[in-house]
């Protein structure tokens, strides 16, 4: 679900000082808003965006999950609200937050990156790059969205190339112990 596109002349102000940095006037409107329009889970949303931005990640999940209990059907707020959780070190709580996620439709975007999500909180990084990957396939409508999921498929993709490497140190150093060993124990006893 998207909510009504129909912006309040408040949420016009609070986007056009948010777009201009003036953060303090935006958290103000976007705030202003969420009074005024206490029914309307898109200026939560739009507050919980402008915190996340400013690092105020916990006021920032507050703000989101406030649009998911007005609008349990916003799927991005929803979305949101669980990354926040996910990448605050809350993994089992993003899960229980998008459990409705993984309920759409096979060719819903947000359902496989929740799946790639899902994946990545079990060490599961071949499953979950399928999972991001196929997501952004599907992703025609949010284009930012996959940007965010580039970087997390580039995070798992350096991760695997540290480990490789770990693993190629670790031969090398089992490879000269072996060989420091074999010689000490052949070499002359003095």
């Amino acid at each position: 679900m998207t909510p009504n596109v129909s912006l309040s002349d408040r949420l016009r102000q609070a986007l056009a000082a948010s777009a201009s940095g003036d953060t303090d006037t935006a958290l103000q409107l976007f705030r202003h808003a969420v009074d005024e329009e206490p029914e309307s889970p898109l200026p939560p949303f739009l507050l919980g965006a402008e915190l996340a931005q400013l690092g105020r990640i916990n006021e920032a999940i507050q703000a989101y999950a406030a649009a998911t209990l007005l609008a349990p059907t916003f799927h991005m707020a929803r979305y949101q609200l669980g990354l926040l959780q996910f990448t605050s070190g809350h993994a089992a709580l993003a899960l229980v937050s998008w459990q409705p996620l993984f309920l759409l439709p096979a060719t819903e975007p947000l359902r496989a990156f929740v799946h790639g999500f899902a994946a990545l909180a079990n060490d599961q990084f071949p499953e979950a790059l399928t999972h991001f990957r196929a997501g952004q396939a599907m992703n025609t409508e949010n284009v930012p969205l996959n940007g965010d999921i580039q970087l997390v498929i580039d995070r798992i993709e350096a991760l695997k190339q540290t480990a490789q490497a770990t693993r190629e140190v670790d031969t090398a150093n089992e490879d000269a112990s072996h060989v420091l060993l074999s010689n000490y124990r052949s070499g002359p006893m003095h």
